[in-house]
């Protein structure tokens, strides 16, 4: 197989997980017999240095040319939020990403592994039946792109984002969602705020529309607020969550907590045409990067997803997914998940022993 894939490593730690991530996809080509054309893209601050933008044209234009994009993170320290380089680098390198290839969901699992449930926040009564999460997210509509308006009134400062959906967004995450639960426990539930707001109850109407159409999956209604609170009480009921951008946001990071890193939870969003860009939940770390001391395992979960879902590799990612199975088994740690931090193994050596079982 030869496939294209725009890398683009990014800012703080992205570079170095990144670097992890492509030598196991070398491992993949060597062990399977694939060939995979891989061109490396600047993106975020490294992007801003260079050309002045967060998402230069060359950058786009790698993407448009590959089959999948791998990304890896954006964005600087807090207390350098104001510089240049920095301001409002997420909204320039991810937003755009987004609106530019129309991706219109966000798919993020969340798994307790048996060998981490240590370090899971909640009681083994809790997680006793497992956990294991898919969080189908919205990305194109909600408050995040209505207008947004900071104004004076009444002499008073103001300000108003607008919330607004119409039935065809709302229909293509549903669709998504549906068809996961089918390959899974044929479970649905549909987070919303329709007790308040108008777009949730245009939501629950067009999610009920399209859940006819899958009469083996069973539907649920939840509202957003009770879902977080049934995260921490009862995670084993969920199979599949759907909900709107703003809940999906919060939510999915909210169900960070249950692995116990962000440094093990990769995500997948995907347009209507099946192109798709997968990247870690977890941010830049500046306060880490270059200490080789970062997770790579979201990185390399991420490259995993691209393998099953945009090149239909299924054993390929079944065997890198397998290998971090197994290293965690055998003991090995990033200091993020590790409860003795004196015990911890590198970046590179959690990559080395992934390779090792693969």
């Amino acid at each position: 197989m030869n496939k294209k894939i725009a890398v683009l490593p990014g800012d703080g730690i992205g570079p170095e997980v990144m670097e992890q991530a492509i030598q196991v996809l070398r491992g993949i080509e060597k062990k399977f017999n694939h060939q995979f054309d891989i061109n490396y893209g600047h993106v975020g601050g490294a992007a801003y240095e260079k050309f002045g933008s967060h998402f230069p044209e060359s950058t786009k234009f790698i993407c448009q040319k590959a089959d999948a994009i791998l990304f890896g993170s954006v964005g600087g320290p807090i207390q350098e939020s104001h510089l240049a380089k920095w301001k409002d680098c997420e909204k320039n390198s991810i937003l755009s990403l987004r609106k530019e290839f129309q991706f219109s969901s966000n798919i993020r699992p969340a798994k307790v592994y048996f060998e981490l449930k240590d370090i899971c926040p909640l009681k083994d009564t809790i997680i006793r039946e497992g956990i294991d999460i898919v969080i189908v997210r919205e990305l194109l509509g909600d408050v995040y792109f209505g207008e947004h308006r900071t104004f004076i009134e009444n002499q008073l400062r103001k300000a108003s984002d607008l919330c607004e959906y119409n039935e065809k967004q709302i229909e293509t995450v549903a669709h998504q969602s549906f068809k996961i639960a089918l390959g899974r426990k044929r479970k649905v539930t549909s987070v919303d705020k329709a007790n308040v707001l108008d777009t949730s109850k245009l939501w629950r109407e067009v999610v009920t529309e399209v859940g006819k159409q899958y009469p083996t999956v069973t539907l649920e209604h939840m509202l957003v607020d009770n879902c977080a609170m049934q995260f921490f009480i009862n995670p084993s009921q969920f199979d599949v969550i759907v909900t709107a951008n703003l809940f999906g946001d919060i939510l999915s990071d909210a169900a960070a907590a249950f692995p116990g890193s962000l440094g093990l939870m990769p995500s997948a969003s995907f347009n209507e045409t099946g192109f798709a860009l997968y990247e870690p939940s977890g941010g830049s770390a500046p306060d880490i990067a270059g200490k080789n001391i970062a997770n790579p395992i979201a990185q390399i979960m991420s490259l995993a997803m691209l393998l099953r879902h945009s090149f239909e590799l299924v054993e390929e990612a079944q065997c890198i997914e397998n290998a971090i199975q197994k290293a965690l088994r055998a003991g090995y740690r990033t200091s993020d998940i590790c409860i003795d931090k004196e015990k911890a193994v590198t970046t590179e050596q959690m990559t080395e022993q992934i390779l090792y079982f693969m």
